[in-house]
């Protein structure tokens, strides 16, 4: 039997940075976030890592057949993927197809964490679609023009196809006063908001969860959701789906 036909769907809801397991080894600590499936995805996990200040970098490596997503949520953190290297601080995102060599070292004056999206297709990858479509991404936050609304405000990251994905599109929000982003909606792809600042709450298919900081929400393909800030101080918070 395929490991993978015994993963189960990765459920809607919320999960919180506070009630995370730490595993701690060597200057590092991990935090393992959510694994199993998606409508999409025969594999899918989420996980947190943490390197201290002077922690050895890993040796440089690639995935055969996974593909990843990186956010930075503090420090800085210098990646090498392929031939392309960059140092990346709070809130800049990496897209590594399969196949790339990667490394990446703590080069700020602390710890830096970062969380790791990884996930394989269901359906066959298309590294000829990535490579159209851009290959490797690294993103500097501080580099990514923000356009103000009448609610506050959008930074784009990217939204394209992937090695895995028929399209990937990831931006941030920001709100600036209590009350929703948009109405409620449903859409074909999966879709997870992570929080980086403020107090938000997101009504998914009639239940209403309560997220802060570091906090995870988790919208299931076809699921009615909608998001909103909690309070009357602003909040941000990554958005990113897939199909």
């Amino acid at each position: 039997m395929n490991a993978f036909s015994q993963l189960k769907p990765v459920p809607s809801g919320v999960i919180h940075w506070s009630d995370l397991p730490v595993k701690k080894d060597n200057q590092r600590e991990t935090r393992r976030i959510a694994e199993g499936i998606t409508n999409e995805f025969e594999y899918f996990e989420i996980h947190a890592t943490t390197q201290e200040k002077g922690a050895a970098p890993r040796p440089p490596h690639t995935q055969k057949d996974i593909e990843e997503i990186i956010i930075i949520k503090e420090g800085a953190l210098k990646c090498t993927i392929g031939n392309k290297t960059a140092v990346l601080g709070p809130g800049s995102v990496i897209l590594i197809p399969p196949l790339e060599m990667q490394a990446f070292e703590n080069t700020g004056d602390g710890p830096v964490t970062y969380y790791v999206f990884m996930f394989r297709s269901k359906k066959t990858m298309n590294m000829e679609r990535s490579a159209r479509a851009g290959g490797v991404l690294l993103l500097n936050a501080d580099s990514l023009a923000f356009k103000e609304t009448d609610k506050g405000g959008a930074r784009k990251y990217f939204d394209r196809p992937t090695a895995m994905c028929e399209n990937f599109e990831m931006h941030v929000t920001t709100l600036k006063d209590k009350g929703p982003s948009h109405s409620p909606h449903s859409h074909i792809d999966t879709e997870i908001i992570l929080v980086i600042d403020g107090n938000t709450e997101m009504n998914i298919d009639g239940t209403v969860y309560k997220a802060g900081p570091g906090d995870l929400f988790i919208a299931e393909s076809g699921k009615m959701h909608g998001i909103s800030n909690a309070a009357e101080k602003p909040c941000s918070y990554f958005a990113f789906k897939w199909r």
